[in-house]
Formats: structure tokens, sequence, C-alpha cells
């Protein structure tokens, strides 16, 4: 997860010099992560397909795989008049992320007692997370604005050489130990659904997810509250740069501001819900006070304050990447017994579709009206996704099925000493 999501930020905080370096216009790096936002929404069911049919182990191991394979393209378009190597790269790169991100909800949930399983799968946002500091961090730190051409050129080398390098490493380790699942099941609910008689084809799960209007409300308002953060990441160089001009090493910080303060936010959100069990509470809570760390990041990144900017992206990277976790695991309450993975998945594809429509509108919005206005719009869309996870009915199944389930066992128990005292008679 880490070195995935890495790979996929490098473009973006320095967009500037990579422009310079590769011959590419703005419009086209623009479209770069749009791009990978289209091949995702394109590629998540049949990832979804693979993590389902072939299980979680697989669907690591060709996630990793690609992800290598793309970094080592990326090598290739290193110089002038190759931006289409580089750009195919990022491509190859994106379509990988499909079989890795929705795997957290997944691996929680088969691998942890159902008292951790918030916790596990917030990490498992963690680890995401962290690649995307990793590249806000490193990427201005490696990539300097040179005069000369060739001098940008050999420190994206050494950034790309040494992307590629870490990414092989983790194919490899993944293939090597990465297990599909412990010798013995962690919690009830996962031996309840084990045991179930029937196992529903991936098509019968996409017809009750989307049948569920609980779920869906969900998959709107999570879909805009991460669509409203990828836009902000991936144009957040051009916003710091109109107001701190030359200032790509303080944009890249204050990248990496919100997400690890993002990072922090998802491993608090996990810990609250393995402690409460307020699914809905907890959603609605973190929601509200992200349109509220929106609203302050709007009215305070022109006072030309770095102090403040800081402080203010900090607040809104808590609260919304703090939301994911929440998202993943609400809707795998919502939507018991269907698999984890199916559900997080279907939510990942929503935050892709999302995530294009509010880029595209959203750079549109700074060149014709500024920042002001643009994240003013973008304030209005989070009020209309805290409506909607505010009329989401908080009807836990998973919990419900928790327990439920010692009852279950009780009567399996039961049942099997009556066919022993049947076979004795």
């Amino acid at each position: 997860l880490t070195a995935t999501a890495a790979g996929v930020v490098r473009l973006r905080p320095q967009q500037n010099l990579v422009t310079r370096t590769l011959a590419a216009c703005d419009s086209l790096m623009g479209c770069n992560p749009r791009r990978n936002s289209g091949h995702h929404s394109q590629s998540i069911l049949r990832g979804l397909r693979v993590q389902i049919a072939r299980g979680i182990r697989k669907s690591l191991i060709l996630g990793s795989f690609g992800t290598a394979v793309g970094s080592w393209i990326k090598v290739a378009g290193i110089g002038q008049s190759m931006f289409w190597a580089a750009f195919t790269g990022q491509a190859v790169v994106a379509i990988s992320q499909v079989f890795i991100l929705s795997v957290p909800p997944r691996l929680a949930a088969v691998w942890f007692p159902a008292d951790r399983v918030s916790s596990a799968c917030s990490i498992g946002v963690f680890g995401n997370q962290l690649g995307i500091a990793v590249g806000f961090l490193l990427s201005p730190l490696m990539v300097k604005n040179h005069p000369e051409l060739k001098d940008i050129g050999s420190d994206l080398a050494v950034m790309y050489y040494g992307m590629a390098g870490i990414t092989t490493l983790c194919f490899f380790l993944v293939l090597l130990f990465f297990r599909e699942g412990p010798p013995t099941s962690p919690s009830a609910t996962q031996d309840l659904k084990m045991s179930s008689i029937e196992t529903p084809t991936f098509g019968q799960s996409l017809k009750k997810l989307f049948g569920n209007v609980n779920y869906l409300f969900l998959i709107a308002s999570y879909g805009i509250n991460v669509g409203v953060f990828f836009a902000l990441s991936t144009l957040l160089n051009q916003i710091i740069l109109m107001y701190f001009p030359g200032g790509e090493e303080f944009a890249g910080s204050v990248g990496l501001d919100i997400i690890v303060s993002g990072m922090v936010g998802s491993v608090v959100s996990g810990f609250i819900l393995d402690k409460t069990h307020k699914f809905k509470e907890t959603a609605l809570a973190v929601y509200c006070m992200s349109l509220v760390g929106m609203v302050v990041f709007t009215f305070t990144v022109d006072m030309g304050s770095k102090i403040i900017v800081y402080f203010t992206s900090g607040l809104l990277g808590f609260f919304m990447t703090g939301y994911l976790p929440v998202g993943f695991e609400f809707a795998a309450e919502l939507t018991y017994p269907e698999p984890e993975t199916t559900s997080a998945g279907i939510l990942s594809a929503s935050t892709q579709v999302f995530g294009v429509i509010f880029t595209s509108a959203y750079s549109w919005l700074l060149g014709q009206y500024g920042p002001r206005w643009a994240n003013a719009v973008l304030s209005c869309t989070l009020v209309a996704g805290a409506a909607m996870t505010a009329a989401i009915k908080a009807d836990l199944r998973r919990q419900g099925a928790c327990a439920q389930a010692p009852v279950a066992a009780n009567v399996a128990i039961d049942s099997c000493k009556t066919r022993l005292q049947d076979g004795e008679q």
C-alpha cells in the first residue's frame, strides 16, 4: 500500500518541474491524475472479481507486480519527448492500485478478532496515506528547480530508479511471505460467514449492494468526501503557488502536513470505532468536522501566514482522511454478509468517479474565479454529503451477526449432539 501510493503521487508535488523536463503541457499534466482515476473506475470491477475469486494473496501479488512494472516503465520516460512513457507507467501503477486499495477491510476481517477489526483497517489505510506522505515529502526534496533541464532530469532519474527498486522489493516480499489467512478463524462473525451454505456470486453481491438504500447513500457521501480530497491534493501545488510564489518546497510540506495529520486521524477513527461501535455517529461527526476544516482552509489560505496554512491544512487532513476507514467499516456493517472487498471496492470506485469530476471542475473554477470561490463550491458539496450521511439508517448487520454468533454456535453443537445420539441408537 505504501509503495503503491508513493508511486502514484510522485508527479503531483513537482508538476511544474516535470512539465519543463518532460516537455509536457500543463493541461496534459493535469489530465494525469484524471487518467489515473479513469483507469481506476474502468478496472475496479475486474480487481474485485480477482479478489473474490482468487483471494487476497493473488490480488496483492498482481497489484505489487503491476506497481513494479509501472515504476520501471516510468524510468524509461526520463528525458525530453518521453513523457508518453512516464504517462503510461503512471497509468499502469494506477491500474495496479485496484488490486490493493480495497484489501484493508477484507484483510482486517479475515486476520483480526471483532474488537480489533476497525483498528486493523485504519492501519491499512494508514499505510496508503504513508505512501502519499512519502511522495509529497521526497519529491520536492529530491527534484530541485535547477536552471538546467538536464539537472532536473538527473534528479528525476534518481527518484524513479529508487522507486522502481523499492516496488520490486515489495513484490518479492509479498510473493514470498504473504499468506491468504490465519490457521484458525479469529472471530465468530468470520466463522458464521465461512459456515454459510451458499456463497453468493459476484453478480448476486452487486445486486444486493445496489439494492441497499443505506449503502447507496454511503457511496454518494463517501465519494463526495474523498473526491474533494482528491481535487485538493491534485491541485494543491497550484493553490499554494498562487499565494506563495516560488514555494514549491512549501507546497510539498503542506501536502505532507495534510497527509500526516490524516494518518493520525485514520488511526484515531479506527480506535474510536472499536471502542464505541458507533458507526453512524462517528461517520457523521468526522464528516461535519471535514466540512469545518474545508471552510477554515478556504478563508485562511490567503492570509499569507505559513503557520496558519499548516494549522488549517492539518485540521482538514485529520478529519477528511480520518473518514476513509470509517467509510470502509460503516459499509461492512451495512452490507454484511456480503464480502468486505466488494463493498470497499465499490466505495473506492465511487471516489474515482467523483475525483475526476471534482478535479476537473475545481481546476476550471480556480482558473475562472480563483481559490476562494472554488473552495466555497467544494464546501457546498460537503454540506450535501453530510446531509446524506445523516440520512443513513444505522442498520449494523455485522454487529447483529456478532451478537447472534454464540447462539448459532450453540445450535450447531446441539444439532451435532443430536446426530451423534441418533447414530448411537
